[in-house]
């Protein structure tokens, strides 16, 4: 039978368990697939330990949004997918799992040079980078104050908006300096004396803010050089983002996504694919664990590692 990681409590990595679940066969315009590769996210461990809402657990609760495999099934009307079509799988339920049943709009092509591995690591941060991206509007001319260049959502955002002809400033450790520079950013030093750093590193004046990080050092420096709030975004103090007059998409935020931002991040997978496939997009391939240690891939994304986390069935 299958497997998948549950938890029935919040709390601790310690409370996921692995169990057998049934194989469903796919409804109308649903697919089966086996899954190769499943990417560990941030919001996967708030969501176990109870950081982040979500309603009292009366079942066992799946969890994972991101995943990559095969096709093994297709429900009726589905087109595009058929038995041995290589998948990447965003915005689903229960990815943690050797086999998910998920709609066939959940579902990239994933081009033959594209591994699972990769597949599965693009999801969560690629789609909220993108989106965020485009409801601030960076292009051309603009120069980017990024929060947290180094880490999944950064570095995405860092090579869609250099991709799309934005200069970019981005915060990292001296250890990842270099990592954060050869996406095309100029990186500074996080820490006491940001703001100076960052009007040092952009003479020229910042002119949109992405916030990946949280904190006030990251928020009041965005404040103080964008003129425009509107520009400014938060990925992890939405609660506060009214108040400041900044825009919000996750992290708290009362408002939901708009139509066109779920769209933005829908868009966002064929994009990465193709440009994955082209060679022209980097992933940060990071520890590799096997689906019975989720609760370690948990453990390690709490403490803060280099790289992609996965788990393999």
């Amino acid at each position: 039978m299958p497997r998948a990681v549950v938890y029935t409590e919040f709390g601790g990595p310690e409370v996921l368990t692995v169990v057998d679940i049934p194989s469903r066969a796919p409804a109308a315009g649903e697919i089966r697939v086996r899954v190769e590769a499943i990417g560990v996210n941030p919001i996967d461990a708030k969501l176990r330990s109870g950081l982040r809402p979500s309603g009292a657990i009366s079942d066992p609760r799946r969890l994972g949004f991101d995943a990559a495999g095969v096709v093994v099934e297709a429900g009726d009307g589905v087109e595009g997918f058929r038995p041995g079509t290589p998948v990447a799988l965003f915005g689903i339920s229960g990815a943690y799992a050797d086999e998910v049943t998920v709609a066939a709009a959940s579902a990239a092509l994933r081009p033959t040079a594209v591994s699972a591995s990769q597949g599965a690591a693009l999801g969560v941060p690629v789609g909220t980078a993108y989106q965020a991206l485009r409801s601030l509007a960076a292009g051309p001319g603009d120069v980017l104050f990024i929060s947290g260049g180094s880490g999944a959502v950064g570095r995405a955002a860092i090579q869609f908006a250099v991709r799309w002809g934005a200069r970019v400033v981005a915060t990292s450790s001296d250890r990842r300096a270099a990592a954060v520079a050869a996406l095309g950013a100029t990186p500074v030093r996080y820490g006491d004396g940001l703001l100076d750093r960052v009007r040092d590193a952009a003479p020229e004046g910042v002119t949109v803010a992405l916030d990946a990080v949280g904190t006030d050092e990251a928020l009041e420096t965005s404040i103080t050089l964008v003129a425009d709030r509107g520009r400014i975004g938060t990925l992890v103090r939405g609660a506060q983002a009214d108040d400041l007059d900044i825009q919000a998409w996750s992290g708290g935020s009362p408002h939901p996504l708009t139509e066109q931002q779920v769209r933005w991040r829908s868009e966002a997978m064929p994009v990465s694919l193709a440009l994955l496939e082209a060679g022209a997009f980097a992933v940060e391939q990071g520890p590799v664990l096997p689906l019975a240690e989720a609760a370690e891939a948990h453990r390690l994304i709490q403490a803060g590692t280099d790289g992609k986390i996965l788990l393999v069935p």
